[in-house]
């Protein structure tokens, strides 16, 4: 009751002290009884000022002071066994004191529970949300049973449904650790049943063993192990997506190079490879001349990516890959040849060492969504997946240049006797592939290693998405990335990644032997000499 009437206390304030300021009132803090000193804490609490829970935490640990030349108050703190003040109005140093120096506010432990108290329904009564559900949180962890009437006054005057359950919860674990009756702690177990995660699994273990509370608490923790499995299904699915769009991104490229035009790209990883790099030279450049600019550095590095890989995709077209067409043992064996001259040209270039590439703030943390922990990165870059792949399907079906890629790949010579120029289309697909890939580059550099080696650890995975979801089908891509993805993290947990991986190879093995053209087969072409 004594802490419910001091809650009442701050809210109201006592009218005679609530118009005072903050630092009239800690002037009065030395003055009168303990009850005085309670009363003049809880008018200091409802002033709302910043430095009022501060204050009120060093007195409680006993270390608030009158320094007697001039009668302000101060925190005395050890620095390097010195006693140092300092002031408790802005923070300052003081200076050295010695010990006849200060007198000591004095505090009981009445006063001291009080001032507990008070501190707790600062938080839990705070105006931020967020500050109230944080102090739940910190209820929840420590499990105070002296919290309970501070717990109820909070929950009767919340008004976010979301902190109010976190209330509960905490209110919960106090009742639990309280000597209320039984039917008060069966109610408290319901709640954390219902919360259903880690935390609240801990917390019931603790009370097993309580004969009362054993078959309801077994029950609960069969209940919670059964949400944690679907969460943990639900949060497979989610880091096989993630996995999966930078498959896509990865494979997208190649499925254009390699589904549409039958040219075999040794050197695709490379052009994801180059738009990473791309990246990283970008944030060089913002880093060291327009720093506030940081935060949108993918976005300006994301159609430089793009220009480079898609300017040197069509440099490897012309240059060497349109004297090969209907040759692809040759054009693989010149493709693998042009892989290892990006890869040392990178080396020279930018030296062997992996390079930093910063994340922008709105790409940094993750959140909670459920039982699922969600980061802002990889969400980016799903979303970033999807919008391209959406893009380019646009471009194939809505713009003149996809309609002469489709019509090259569907009859070239029909398309040549029609006025298209083919020589042009094939560069220029080329290059699209070559320029998607450098767009991967962009995404994986935020989670991934930049080096001149980061091309080959996608190159093999991304032929097995072309593959797997028919090569030249965009939309077999986008089936297949994904699928191979959440497959991916199904297997790793049984039989760790690499074994997982070999498993998923020899299941495309078995599966193209039944379905030679991939999951959506489409009818291509090989391009002539």
């Amino acid at each position: 009751m004594r802490k419910f009437l001091l809650t009442i206390l701050f809210l109201l304030a006592a009218l005679p002290l609530r118009a005072q300021s903050f630092e009239e009132l800690l002037l009065q803090l030395p003055e009168g009884s303990y009850s005085d000193r309670a009363a003049v804490a809880a008018a200091i609490a409802a002033t709302g000022d910043d430095r009022a829970a501060g204050v009120l935490e060093v007195l409680a640990e006993g270390n608030l002071h009158i320094l007697k030349s001039d009668g302000s108050i101060v925190e005395i703190r050890d620095v390097n066994g010195d006693d140092i003040a300092f002031s408790a109005l802005d923070g300052t140093e003081v200076g050295e004191i010695g010990r006849g120096d200060t007198d000591k506010i004095k505090v009981n432990n009445g006063l001291r529970r009080d001032l507990r108290a008070l501190l707790g329904s600062m938080s839990l009564l705070n105006a931020d949300p967020n500050k109230r559900a944080e102090a739940a949180q910190a209820v929840f962890k420590d499990g105070d049973p002296g919290q309970i009437e501070l717990l109820d006054s909070a929950i009767a005057a919340e008004t976010e449904a979301w902190v109010a359950d976190l209330m509960q919860e905490a209110r919960a674990v106090a009742v639990l650790n309280s000597d209320m009756d039984t039917e008060a702690k069966l109610a408290a177990v319901k709640v954390l049943a219902d919360r259903g995660d880690q935390d609240a699994k801990g917390v019931l273990s603790q009370f097993a063993n309580d004969e009362a509370l054993a078959l309801p608490i077994a029950t609960a923790l069969s209940q919670i192990e059964r949400t944690q499995q679907l969460w943990q299904v639900g949060q497979n699915v989610w880091y096989g997506l993630s996995l999966g769009s930078v498959l896509l991104l990865a494979a997208i490229g190649l499925a254009i190079t390699f589904g549409v035009m039958g040219v075999i790209n040794m050197a695709h990883g490379e052009l994801v490879m180059l738009g990473a790099y791309s990246t990283f030279f970008v944030q060089e450049l913002i880093r060291n001349n327009a720093a506030w600019l940081f935060d949108y550095s993918l976005l300006i590095a994301a159609p430089v990516a793009f220009l480079v890989a898609g300017s040197v995709g069509i440099g490897i077209e012309r240059g060497i890959v349109r004297h090969l067409y209907g040759r692809p043992l040759e054009t693989l064996l010149a493709t693998w040849g042009v892989s290892l001259i990006l890869q040392q040209t990178v080396r020279s270039i930018f030296g062997p060492n992996n390079r930093e590439v910063g994340n922008p703030e709105w790409m940094s943390g993750a959140f909670e969504l459920g039982g699922l922990t969600i980061t802002y990165g990889r969400m980016w870059i799903l979303i970033f997946a999807l919008v391209v792949f959406a893009g380019l399907m646009l471009l194939l079906k809505k713009t003149a240049m996809g309609l002469q890629m489709r019509a090259v790949t569907q009859n070239r010579e029909m398309a040549a006797n029609m006025g298209i120029r083919t020589g042009r289309v094939d560069a220029l697909t080329f290059g699209l592939g070559a320029g998607i890939a450098g767009l991967a580059g962009v995404a994986l550099s935020q989670i991934d290693n930049v080096s001149p080696n980061l091309g080959q650890s996608y190159i093999v995975d991304s032929f097995m998405v072309v593959v797997f979801g028919g090569a030249g089908n965009l939309w077999g891509a986008l089936a297949g990335a994904f699928s191979l993805g959440v497959a991916n993290k199904f297997l790793e947990p049984f039989t760790g990644a690499v074994l997982g991986k070999i498993l998923v190879l020899v299941f495309i093995i078995l599966f193209i032997q039944k379905r030679p053209r991939g999951l959506f087969a489409l009818k291509g072409r090989a391009v002539e000499a």
